[in-house]
């Protein structure tokens, strides 16, 4: 057996496709496959210089579908198995995805996302928000985690392998170019020495014993020959996903209780927020701030808790509303007014998200 990868604690200074790696190891994960994409490549250049030490392996394939397609049969031959793509990529993994939505395939995905639409920048955005969520074919039963720091990549990357192998859904790293590139310190460590258990992995096909005799057989399908099994079969699956959303549901939340105006941010984009709240707060300005984690589910309840004595809310985000429609999905039929800072494909700053509220008529 080869030694943990990651024994105990200890703090480590690396870019965020480094991170992603290190996590999928103390993860437990099995193998990578994986096609070159910016900016997700160093996940895979890292894996493939790690993964030999630790018995792991990788295999590239010869495009972003296969890639997808190799990850799904990975998982169902048990394999804790992972991909990880962005922009024009993402949008050719969405078949497999698809897929793997119908017939409950706990694939993970780590989505770097880069400017669109196409090829566009190979740098950043938030622009793959709806693509991630809602895309594919179907319902979009999924789960999606936002990060917005290199602890957010290792801790929901952990967290990401084991919802995936409970729930049986999809499971999204929802992260970004500047992300994948910056470097920052974080706390590496084994789950085991958190009181973290990793979710077996366990083969979904060719199993022991006869089907029909010796267990009941496995009904892996995504066709349906009538409307009226696939509306059945897409009833449970809701309801199924309904009962999960508050277990799954993540939010981070601060200032909100006497709030007049709430900052509504997610991934790095949050980062900005988070400091233009504080420094509004210390000029005497009663702003608060908000961010979903999971963007599916989305943090329905908590939202509307955080915005209850709030008179406006700010939208931030690196794209043109995408992150925008999920808010006021979220809060229908609340008379809130609505401002936004849309920025696609472009960093934004705390200096400008505090002048564009210090510009505001307050009281």
């Amino acid at each position: 057996m080869p030694e943990k990868p990651i024994t105990g604690e200890k703090r480590a200074f690396m870019t965020g496709n480094e991170v992603v790696a290190w996590a999928c190891l103390a993860a437990q994960a099995d193998i990578m496959y994986g096609y070159p994409i910016t900016p997700q490549n160093e996940i895979m250049h890292y894996w493939t210089r790690l993964a030999p030490k630790y018995e792991k392996k990788f295999l590239q394939t010869e495009d972003e579908i296969s890639a997808g397609f190799t990850t799904v049969g990975g998982v169902l031959a048990g394999a804790r198995a992972f991909t990880g793509t962005g922009g024009p990529g993402n949008v050719l993994m969405q078949e497999a995805i698809s897929m793997a939505e119908m017939m409950r395939i706990p694939t993970v995905m780590f989505i770097q996302q880069r400017g669109g639409p196409s090829t566009a920048t190979v740098i950043y955005s938030q622009q793959e928000v709806t693509l991630t969520t809602y895309g594919g074919n179907g319902e979009g039963y999924r789960i999606v985690y936002s990060t917005a720091s290199h602890q957010d990549l290792f801790d929901y990357t952990i967290k990401a392998f084991n919802a995936a192998w409970k729930y049986r859904f999809p499971t999204f790293i929802l992260g970004d170019g500047y992300q994948a590139k910056m470097r920052e310190s974080l706390m590496l460590y084994d789950p085991e020495a958190r009181g973290i258990t990793m979710v077996p992995a366990e083969p979904l096909v060719g199993l022991p014993g006869t089907p029909g005799v010796d267990r009941d057989p496995a009904h892996l399908r995504n066709t349906y020959n009538t409307e009226e099994e696939l509306l059945a079969l897409i009833k449970g699956y809701q309801a199924e996903y309904d009962r999960i959303a508050p277990e799954l549901a993540e939010h981070e939340a601060y200032d909100c209780a006497d709030a007049e105006v709430i900052i509504l941010s997610h991934g790095v984009v949050s980062r900005s927020a988070r400091i233009a709240g504080r420094e509004l707060r210390e000029k005497g300005m009663k702003v608060g701030y908000f961010r979903p984690i999971t963007l599916r589910p989305f943090p329905d309840a908590a939202i509307r808790r955080a915005v209850a004595k709030a008179k406006k809310l700010l939208v931030v985000e690196s794209s043109e509303g995408q992150f925008l429609k999920l808010c006021q999905q979220s809060l229908c039929g609340l008379p809130l007014p609505i401002e936004t800072l849309l920025k696609p494909g472009m960093g934004i700053t705390s200096e400008e998200i505090v002048a564009k509220l210090s510009a505001w008529r307050w009281g």
